[in-house]
């Protein structure tokens, strides 16, 4: 049973629910997912580069993101969590876009999950 709480819109929860991934792996590529929306949208709201992006404008973004309003009690401990969660994630997307040879901001989400299962094929 998954969890009510989604990060992901129903199109790309599937597509991780699809892919061959431990539960530890579909956490990881729904997070990594998560924060290139995420990151994308501050960037393109600053003007700055995804890699660029300061850990508090993040925590701002989380404070106002009503997917995560809507289905937690967000406090200031969370903030702070979730925001090293999405500034980590930034670490898999740079590998993800480098091995496709494109820049971050133009990531797919197919891309993400593929990269996740190949990663997991690995270990």
């Amino acid at each position: 049973m998954q969890p009510s709480i989604e990060f992901l819109t129903p199109e790309e929860s599937a597509e991780v629910d699809a892919a061959l991934l431990t539960s530890k792996d579909k956490f990881s590529t729904r997070l990594a997912i998560y924060s290139l929306r995420c990151l994308n949208q501050i960037a393109a709201e600053t003007g700055l580069t995804m890699e660029e992006i300061p850990a508090e404008q993040v925590k701002t973004w989380i404070k106002k993101d009503e997917s995560l309003k809507q289905n937690l009690d967000i406090d200031a401990n969370f903030e702070n969590f979730f925001t090293r969660l999405v500034i980590a994630s930034l670490s898999p997307l740079k590998q993800v876009a480098q091995e496709s040879a494109m820049p971050l901001q133009d990531l797919t989400v197919q891309q993400v999950v593929k990269w996740f299962e190949k990663k997991g094929k690995i270990d």
